[in-house]
């Protein structure tokens, strides 16, 4: 998978036709790790992700999913795509890959007590979210506000700017996400 993304996000760089330089400007993220990912050398962390996937205007379950084959209707739980983050201590499993046409995903995460993402910007401004937890706690802050969530909890919110997902521990946290696009 992380050959394949490389590429992808290679295509996807040159398709707007910007150079390495452009797209560092544009994301934030160094030239260094923008050619060390395209290469496939390192793989992306779930920030860097997130960054290119504003820049680009897609959901990182998009991104994921232009990697792989076309996404059944039913996917199996061992035939779901799961994608790891060990800097960070975070697991994404896309439990429905998005579709065309569709604007709904569900997304499961798990972090490990002290993880920490963060992200600078939604891939797409005004998308929804429902966080809602399965075990454990999380802090969830949406620009200025905090939301501490427990088993159980549900939070619908709007993406407008920076979000952050971080466990307090002293247990993992996992928990599932409804993306809704606009």
């Amino acid at each position: 998978m992380d050959e394949l993304l490389a590429a992808r996000l290679a295509e996807l760089r040159g398709e707007h036709g910007w150079s390495l330089d452009e797209l560092a400007r544009r994301s934030g993220v160094s030239r260094s790790t923008l050619s060390r990912a395209e290469r496939g050398e390192i793989s992306p962390t779930a920030s860097t992700l997130g960054r290119l996937c504003a820049v680009y205007g897609r959901t990182m379950s998009q991104l994921l999913s232009e990697v792989e084959t076309e996404p059944a209707r039913l996917v199996r739980a061992a035939d779901q795509t799961v994608w790891k983050d060990t800097a960070s201590g975070f697991v994404r499993r896309s439990v429905s890959p998005p579709q065309a046409g569709l604007r709904a995903e569900v997304v499961e995460g798990t972090l490990r007590p002290g993880a920490d993402v963060s992200y600078e910007r939604p891939p797409v401004q005004g998308m929804e979210q429902h966080i809602w937890v399965l075990e454990g706690s999380v802090e969830f802050t949406s620009g200025r506000d905090l939301h501490i969530l427990n088993a159980g909890d549900c939070l619908r919110t709007r993406l407008w700017g920076p979000t952050r997902f971080r466990c307090p521990g002293p247990d993992p946290v996992r928990y599932a996400v409804v993306v809704v696009r606009p």
